[in-house]
């Protein structure tokens, strides 16, 4: 009979009695329950059942009509060296109560933890300890940056000893080409050898001292049994060589093993931390300090003192301090870290603004709209960090060879101990080629393959204003082959403009100018299109006498005497006036899906003056957008609840030729299902009607400027409203794909060739030494060279 523990399940959204035994029925159908009993006034289902049912218990749940709160802990792991290490403390984790997943990355050494209501994080930390590493809740990213570059400091002194003391042991190896033969006594050799050993190489034996209790290995066990055999050979051969003869002795393999590691290890810190520097960009473009006005007043106050609806000062040359709304002045803002927008956006009163931007040319006075979490840069903080801390799919293939790995290579090196001994080989000999089987196998390779191309790609995709919420999202986006567009909001403005106009008499500036004179003052999306036409063409706007709304209609006013209107068909109609000569351009205009408006005059003779055509116009960059996902054989679908007249006209103008119209909203997660059994479908959207088409779909795109629904539903999240941005993104996952099945590549065939050749004895301690600590150094640098990248035809296409 399977194991089993108890579950302590926090339920939400009981109400009474029958809630509660509604939840407790509903688990007790899931197979393998002992017993279950829940508890209204407690809000918590306790549950007896097998270790390996907790998503069935969850799912019960949400099926009767319930939910359980998950809260999310960040734990900063310290020791871990290899995939092994990380493999050891995500089991430790996953193993207690109340813990729903936990996630282990090895290359930002942190522990994402999903809890079942309120777990005490000192348990999580006690889990650490005894599985043998370090462990404490994450900090802030600037203390532990801090941290970060003082132990970095820490292993380059001992780096540098290191090889200092193992310099002068192998130098008669690097003279002997040219003829000259010498060697170091061997108290000489056993005085340098020896610090490097234990004392520089101490935390290759405490980390494999854990890992033996702990009852697993690790890479520091390999290095530690390896580097210990080459020492304790040289000690046997001292010991036993006859008296006056110089002994072949292995102290310089040891100690030169040793400080290879180490500067593979100094090597692979540091390019790991140059792949969070996305995330160090990111939070030094948060102020500490801002001037608070109050009654007129300036202060100088910290973050945390403001409030929302507070009034702050941003001076030429600031950051923004906190996301809100200006109130008084002109300026620009540079978005360009925040949104990837490279030119700076004016800023106006009425205008947002976005902490960490910076203000430009004109002193802003700034009401404060969000705050500390919730401001756009600490959502985006939070979306990178989710995303560099996530796993793979493909990782999990990583873990399932690392819980074998090390075990393995210890196999290995024993049957080449026993083998070459058997073979009639000298003891020494054995041992060496068992020691450079031990030292040349490298799990660390195969455990920062993926988290650091995943890391580099996130990290550089943010910079160009391409949020990508999770792991799992950036490995499926490179095979996507139809995107699905929204219209409105996405391959369109969203705003109304003058598509066409036509004059009865006259020209085309001159009904214009009437019209605005109508529509000045008004608020109207309409008559905002016609004044903003009217801006374009430097056309003076006069003003009307006895304006007046007429309700369902349009708006009437006097210029000059004459009494002038302009409305729909229906104020056409009531006017007594016929369309003429404009019927036939109002029928195609209208079989486009516009909407019209018609200029009259009333008075003192009646007559139609003029016709409109109004429309949503195309956004900058949305040909360009299909047309570069078409040169990728991409397919191009559009989707919208719009008519099929003005649905075609943009499909047109894009080539695009599959079109979906009128689709309600409910109805659009279906089309996008029907799409994904043809392949991988990538829906892109703005507003909340298209969330459930964006979580239906395998990749999800909101676009910038959309609501907070869609962005919660997307995978992917595009900081501004550019289409050029669509495929940048799934470029950009093609290329961070790609340098993982590279990394993965290269890690496993240094252990698919290094450890045979090393087996063989075609290869001694020292290079195994080095191409171990070289196969960890060219993961970390080849994922680090994504970032470099950037969307080549968004820059060619400006």
């Amino acid at each position: 009979m399977p194991e089993s523990t108890t579950f302590d399940l926090p339920i939400a959204g009981m109400t009474c009695a029958s809630c509660a035994g509604r939840v407790e029925r509903a688990l007790g159908k899931v197979a393998g329950i002992r017993t279950v009993s829940v508890n209204l006034a407690t809000e918590q289902a306790r549950v007896e059942a097998p270790q390996d049912s907790l998503p069935a218990l969850l799912e019960a749940v949400e099926n009767a009509g319930y939910s359980v709160p998950v809260q999310a802990v960040e734990l900063s792991i310290g020791g871990m060296t290899c995939a092994t290490c990380a493999g050891r403390v995500e089991r430790a984790l996953n193993k207690l109560p109340g813990v729903r997943s936990a996630s282990v990355n090895l290359a930002t050494e942190r522990a994402h933890v999903e809890l079942l209501g309120q777990v005490d994080p000192t348990l999580l930390v006690n889990a650490v300890t005894q599985a043998g590493y370090s462990a404490s809740l994450w900090q802030a990213e600037q203390k532990q940056g801090d941290e970060q570059q003082q132990n970095l400091r820490r292993e380059r002194w001992s780096l540098v000893l290191a090889i200092l003391l193992a310099l002068p042991l192998v130098l008669p190896m690097l003279v002997q080409p040219f003829g000259l033969h010498w060697m170091l006594p061997a108290w000489a050799q056993f005085a340098l050898a020896t610090p490097v050993q234990f004392i520089f190489g101490a935390r290759f034996y405490v980390a494999a001292w854990k890992a033996v209790r702990a009852g697993s290995g690790n890479m520091d066990l390999l290095v530690a049994l390896g580097t210990s055999a080459g020492y304790g050979l040289s000690l046997y051969e001292w010991a036993t060589a006859a008296a006056g003869s110089m002994p072949h002795l292995y102290f310089e393999a040891s100690a030169v093993v040793i400080a290879l590691v180490l500067l593979g290890k100094y090597l692979e810190s540091r390019a790991k931390r140059q792949t969070a520097s996305a995330i160090r960009a990111l939070e030094a473009l948060r102020p500490e300090r801002a001037i608070q006005v109050i009654d007129g007043r300036e202060q100088e106050v910290a973050i945390s003192a403001l409030r929302l609806g507070d009034l702050v000062l941003v001076k030429p040359g600031e950051r923004f301090p906190v996301d809100g709304e200006v109130i008084e002045g002109q300026s620009h803002a540079d978005e360009a870290l925040i949104s990837g927008e490279s030119l700076p956006v004016p800023k106006q009163p009425g205008d947002k603004v976005t902490g960490g931007a910076i203000n430009g040319e004109g002193r802003l006075l700034v009401r404060t709209l969000a705050l500390g979490a919730e401001t756009v840069l600490a959502r985006i903080i939070r979306l990178v960090e989710d995303a560099q801390a996530g796993k793979a799919p493909i990782q999990k293939l990583v873990d399932k060879v690392s819980q074998v790995f090390v075990p393995t290579v210890l196999v290995l090196a024993l049957i080449t101990l026993v083998g070459w001994w058997l073979y009639g080989a000298p003891l020494e000999t054995a041992v060496i080629n068992a020691v450079a089987v031990l030292v040349i196998a490298c799990p660390c390779a195969l455990g920062l393959a993926t988290p650091t191309a995943i890391m580099a790609g996130t990290g550089v995709a943010a910079r160009h204003g391409i949020l990508i919420k999770d792991a799992e999202a950036l490995e499926r986006a490179h095979e996507v082959s139809s995107v699905v567009f929204d219209k409105t909001g996405t391959l369109t403005s969203g705003t109304p403009r003058i598509a066409h106009m036509q004059a009865v008499e006259g020209d085309e500036n001159s009904v214009l100018q009437l019209a605005g004179a109508l529509q000045r003052g008004s608020e109207h999306p309409l008559a905002k299109a016609v004044l903003d036409l009217c801006q374009e063409r430097q056309l003076p706007v006069a003003d009307v006498s006895a304006s007046q709304s007429l309700t369902g209609r349009g708006i009437a006013g006097t210029l000059e005497g004459r009494q002038l209107a302009l409305g729909n068909r229906r104020l056409l109609e009531e006017s007594g006036l016929n369309p003429g000569d404009l019927a036939q351009a109002a029928r195609d205009w209208e079989h486009e899906g516009r909407t019209l408006s018609w200029l009259i005059e009333q008075s003192p003779q009646s007559r139609v003056l003029g016709l409109f055509a109004f429309g949503d116009t195309l956004k900058p960059g949305a040909l360009q957008a299909v047309q570069q996902l078409n040169a990728r054989h991409i397919s191009s679908h559009l989707l919208t609840g719009d008519n099929r007249g003005s649905a075609k006209v943009v499909a047109d103008a894009l080539g695009i030729t599959d079109v979906h119209a009128e689709v309600l909203p409910a109805d659009k997660a279906a089309t996008v299902a029907e799409l994904k059994k043809t392949g991988v479908v990538a829906m892109v959207g703005d507003g909340i009607n298209d969330a459930p088409a964006l979580a239906a779909a395998d990749i999800g795109i909101a676009m910038g400027g959309g609501t907070d629904v869609a962005m919660h539903a997307a995978g992917i999240t595009l900081m501004r409203g550019d289409p050029r941005l669509i495929p940048a993104a799934l470029e950009i996952s093609r290329k961070t794909y790609a340098k993982i099945r590279q990394n993965l590549f290269w890690a496993f065939v240094y252990n698919l060739i290094g450890i045979p050749l090393a087996a063989f004895g075609l290869l001694n301690p020292v290079l195994a030494g080095a191409a171990m600590a070289l196969s960890s150094v060219s993961v970390v640098s080849n994922a680090l060279l994504l970032k470099t990248w950037k969307p080549k035809d968004l820059e060619n296409a400006e």
